[in-house]
């Protein structure tokens, strides 16, 4: 395809420039979001044993509720029945308390219920590590330290320089696409295998791109999204909604045993995994049941929703369930399963793991290329150093990846020590103070010798992993080594790049910004 010169250009200086501004917050993005793909295995790895007896069979729930109710009166408002349950779901009922009212997004804590041998009710606040949770927030906030809703649409407008970065890109790469669709040159020119690299990535990796791109968007804007379609569409109002009115809170609701054999003759393929009782307007009974339909995807990362009437069973909200829905509700579902990977099981989330790594390397070097184009530029205007403006671009290339990999590592590792009193404020200290450091340190040594000191730490955050499953092996006996195994993969990996990255500093270019810019360099470099 034909593009007159000055049209490539433009768009390439617009892709150029809107990467740099959003690439360094979209690895953050990737890099974390790669990880929530097995979110729930990582739950499993980090959560301590639970301290509480069995949990109670689904026919003796009900009389741990009734314990608990009588107890602990709160729970009312809302509790929940785990069919599933393990080390990250330790008890059968558990509930939340705080977070409510005018201050939803406050702290919550939540209390998990079993009977002792004894019958007697035991209660504790001790659940599933919070780590698992907390790198999710990463993935959504770009690790912003704001409030989720100011946070949230700057992730948006992120989202929307990354769209036009993926259009932008594109059109730069028509005019050559079929000359470089399968070209990878390995050789002497680092700058040019990089770039093949980055080109390769960047247009077998598009379609992913894309639904990340538009869903991000979505969701970062969909407060604005619903308003905007409720004034467009007066008859709005008609739509179904997710549930019909609650029936009136009288009589006992049903048992959560004849709920899981109701569902299994109404609902066959839907599994459920969770029972929410709660209590809707006016103080009448609600019932929300979680669970996964193979067949279907998944309107969250983990489950889709069926209403439930608390009292028969009876299905009276199926606008989140698959297979159940009218055609809007499943074009919604399957924009949210696009997104979350949730379908096609296991190897679609692996699929979705290897796309998000990818995602990030692809910013990474985007971010590199752009720094190292600019040092070109610099010298043909015959600028002897490098300006100011360069070297903190290149430092902040070195410090924000690199301090993302080494505070996510560090606060995942650190999980199994903290044990039970591990919190999410806890582990947001452990990541950005590791992050801030690494941001800092690389703006202080400049971006060769930050990449080149980091790098070894980051490697060794990684390590810790494994070592905190070996050290807490006696108390928290393992459970996925899956997560051990990446984490080694990882740090070897960043061992590789290390020794590449002193190679580099020592014989690249002497007014690169990855040179060390010693005087041995120097003279190395003038005798070869």
């Amino acid at each position: 395809m034909k593009l007159r010169t000055d049209v490539v250009k433009m768009y390439k200086d617009i892709h150029g420039w809107v990467g740099i501004i959003s690439g360094l917050a979209l690895f953050i993005a990737f890099f974390a979001g790669a990880i929530t793909m097995f979110e729930e295995p990582l739950q499993r790895w980090a959560s301590p044993p639970s301290e509480l007896a069995q949990p109670v069979s689904l026919e003796r729930t009900p009389q741990l509720v009734q314990a608990v109710l009588a107890a602990h009166p709160e729970a009312a408002k809302g509790y929940t029945v785990h069919l599933d349950t393990g080390p990250e779901q330790p008890a059968r009922v558990s509930w939340e308390v705080g977070g409510r009212g005018s201050d939803e997004h406050a702290p919550r804590k939540t209390f998990y219920a079993a009977l002792a041998p004894d019958r007697s009710l035991q209660v504790v606040e001790e659940g599933p590590s919070p780590v698992a949770q907390f790198v999710d927030v990463l993935h959504q906030q770009v690790g912003l330290m704001l409030d989720h809703e100011i946070a949230m649409p700057i992730m948006g407008a992120v989202a929307l320089l990354y769209a036009i970065a993926l259009v932008s890109g594109v059109i730069v790469l028509l005019p050559s696409l079929v000359k470089d669709l399968f070209a990878l040159r390995l050789g002497k020119n680092v700058k040019r295998m990089w770039l093949d690299v980055h080109n390769v990535l960047g247009l077998f990796s598009l379609p992913f791109h894309v639904v990340m791109a538009l869903t991000a968007v979505v969701f970062a804007f969909h407060d604005q999204f619903y308003d905007a379609q409720g004034a467009t569409f007066a008859r709005a109002a008609s739509r179904p909604v997710a549930a019909a009115p609650p029936s009136p809170s009288t009589g006992p609701v049903i048992e959560p045993a004849a709920v899981v054999d109701k569902l299994a003759s109404e609902l066959p393929g839907f599994t459920p995994s969770a029972l929410a009782y709660g209590k809707g307007p006016g103080g009448t009974a609600t019932l929300r049941v979680m669970g996964s339909d193979p067949r279907y995807g998944l309107r969250g990362p983990t489950y889709t929703l069926a209403m439930l009437d608390p009292h028969t069973g009876d299905l009276t909200g199926t606008d989140y369930l698959g297979g159940r829905q009218d055609g809007w509700g499943a074009a919604i579902t399957s924009f949210f399963a696009l997104h979350f990977g949730s379908f096609g099981g296991t190897g679609v989330r692996w699929a979705y793991f290897l796309l998000g790594l990818s995602g990030a390397f692809l910013f990474y070097t985007g971010n590199l290329l752009w720094v190292e184009s600019r040092r070109k530029r610099e010298r043909k205007a015959g600028a002897v150093q490098q300006s100011r403006s360069t070297r903190i671009l290149g430092a902040l290339t070195v410090g924000v990846p690199l301090g993302c990999v080494a505070g996510v590592a560090l606060t995942i590792a650190a999980a199994k020590p903290l044990g039970f009193t591990a919190t999410p404020l806890m582990h947001s200290l452990i990541y950005h103070a590791t992050f801030f450091s690494f941001v800092a340190w690389a703006l202080f040594r400049g971006s060769a010798r930050g990449a080149a000191e980091l790098l070894p730490i980051a490697a060794a955050a990684n390590l810790a992993i494994p070592i905190s499953t070996i050290m807490s092996a006696s108390a928290h006996p393992p459970r996925v080594v899956l997560v051990d195994i990446i984490a080694a993969a990882t740090a070897l990996s960043l061992i590789l790049v290390w020794r590449s990255t002193l190679s580099r500093g020592r014989y690249g270019p002497a007014d690169s910004v990855w040179s060390t810019g010693s005087e041995t360099a120097a003279k190395e470099r003038t005798v070869s």
